[in-house]
């Protein structure tokens, strides 16, 4: 019985291996010929190894690189700009040429549809977070993008210290109490006379409901 476990271990151990290795054998040939890689830029990052990590990676595949960068401020939107410019600068070379990108808003994932284009490879890294939940921005990138992600690590120490949790908690609280208050409201809307008026006041009350988590959540984000 332990020979057949231990044969069987070592098969799964084998096919595992076989699987992580043809995931990444896809990942570089998708790389070797993506036509763009598009690299998103933090704003919390060591820019200098950020470029060193980049430039080797453009290099490695002749690949145009796209700096880009996402500011809620525009007020923000120079300094952020020269930055990206920099490192596009320092990354360009006779075998690859660089553009750097700025968009104003908060969310990541329409900031790359605006800029996708077909053939091209996301590069982000693995400590960014986005979104109410600070889930991983590669997750967030993969569920909702059909494009390849290329995800580097050890650019920047995550965030999670006490100040980042009271952030999350203020925001899931923001969000319970627009439900609620929301909720509340369309109780008292039920009292109403049933007809065309009360109809339309709940439909009303759902879209602001739904509006004002939307923008509550992109705050976060």
């Amino acid at each position: 019985m332990n020979k057949l476990d231990a044969k069987h271990q070592n098969t799964s151990f084998a096919k595992a291996a076989a699987s992580h290795a043809n995931a990444s054998n896809s990942l570089s040939t998708s790389l070797e010929h993506a036509r763009r890689l598009i690299v998103l830029v933090p704003d919390d990052s060591d820019h200098s190894e950020m470029t060193r990590r980049i430039w080797e990676l453009a290099n490695a595949t002749g690949t145009r690189v796209q700096f880009l960068g996402v500011c809620k401020d525009a007020a923000q939107e120079p300094s952020l700009r020269r930055g990206l410019v920099t490192m596009a600068a320092l990354v360009q070379d006779g075998r690859v040429s660089t553009e750097a990108k700025v968009e104003i808003g908060t969310n990541w994932v329409d900031a790359v549809k605006r800029n996708l284009q077909a053939g091209d490879m996301i590069v982000c890294f693995a400590e960014q977070r986005a979104g109410l939940l600070h889930r991983p921005l590669s997750q967030i990138l993969e569920a909702n993008l059909d494009a390849p992600v290329y995800i580097i690590s050890g650019l920047y120490p995550q965030r999670t210290s006490r100040s980042n949790w009271l952030y999350q908690i203020v925001a899931w609280i923001g969000s319970i109490g627009i439900i609620a208050g929301s909720f509340l409201l369309q109780i008292r809307l039920t009292s109403l006379p049933q007809d065309w008026a009360q109809t339309t006041l709940l439909i009303l009350s759902v879209l602001v409901e739904v509006w004002l988590i939307g923008g509550w959540n992109s705050l976060f984000s």
